[in-house]
């Protein structure tokens, strides 16, 4: 099996989850093995969350982190370069949404930095599929030490290939998002009762009603930045002592709920 190496510059927001990685490896590596005539492989995700078109995309993929995966190491300066450059087939496909083909890249002057450092390394074909599902783009390119026409853009193993790796990632970025939710819906379970407690202390120093006091519970948190889970666990631990006077205050300059009225301290 080819080796695969992975890319991965500075991290920035709107980057792919790494769960894309195993997938992007196993597409490059898959493609290199079904092309008789290809003599390595890349594949790229892309996020283009906020785009409706492809346009733009070519601009996402320089400012996003780089997800990639290759079978030879030589073949990653061809990624980085279009990456630093915005200049070379992916960002073609990424900016059309269509397949770029160069027979020969040593007649090719479309993309002439790309173009210089693939025939550093040899490489005189390439064939750039681009595969789109919701806010992802996919693309894999397979490289040739020959010239010539490597594959089919519309049909065939390495097109039906990336197809299905595409959808494989799209699942898993929902399951990590699924996961991720239902982590937080746990969390926020298992608060409850430490919250409601707190509440319960708030109502009484205030005299209002719950919902006035979860109210000011979630005001409390945002102005000490603290999380609520936590904010209610202090308050409960202390059994409110110390925190009275804040409440009230806080309770002062929101207006008044429903039954709301501080209790004299005793």
């Amino acid at each position: 099996m080819p080796e695969h190496r992975e890319l991965e510059p500075d991290p920035a927001p709107g980057a792919v989850p790494d769960a894309s990685e195993p997938s992007l490896a196993r597409l490059a590596e898959q493609a290199a093995a079904c092309n008789p005539w290809c003599c390595g492989a890349g594949a790229t995700a892309v996020p283009l969350s906020g785009l409706s078109g492809t346009r733009g995309a070519a601009a996402a993929f320089s400012a996003a982190p780089l997800r990639t995966a290759v079978t030879h190491p030589d073949l990653a300066p061809l990624v980085t370069v279009q990456w630093e450059t915005g200049e070379g087939p992916v960002p073609a496909v990424l900016e059309t949404g269509r397949p770029a083909v160069s027979e020969d890249l040593l007649y090719d002057e479309r993309w002439p930095r790309y173009r210089a450092r693939a025939l550093e390394a040899g490489v005189r074909s390439s064939t750039t599929l681009p595969f789109r599902r919701e806010d992802l783009l996919v693309t894999l390119t397979v490289h040739g030490f020959r010239p010539g026409r490597l594959v089919d853009p519309a049909r065939g193993v390495t097109a039906l290939l990336g197809d299905l790796a595409t959808s494989e990632i799209v699942r898993g970025i929902e399951q990590r998002r699924l996961r991720a939710e239902i982590d937080q819906l746990g969390t926020a379970l298992r608060a409850r009762p430490v919250v409601d407690q707190a509440c319960g202390i708030v109502m009484h120093v205030l005299g209002c009603d719950a919902d006035t006091a979860f109210g000011l519970l979630r005001t409390m948190s945002q102005r000490t930045n603290r999380k609520l889970s936590e904010l209610a666990a202090a308050l409960v631990g202390s059994r409110g002592r110390g925190a009275e006077a804040e409440i009230v205050r806080l309770a002062g300059s929101r207006p008044a709920g429903p039954r709301e009225r501080p209790r004299s301290r005793p």
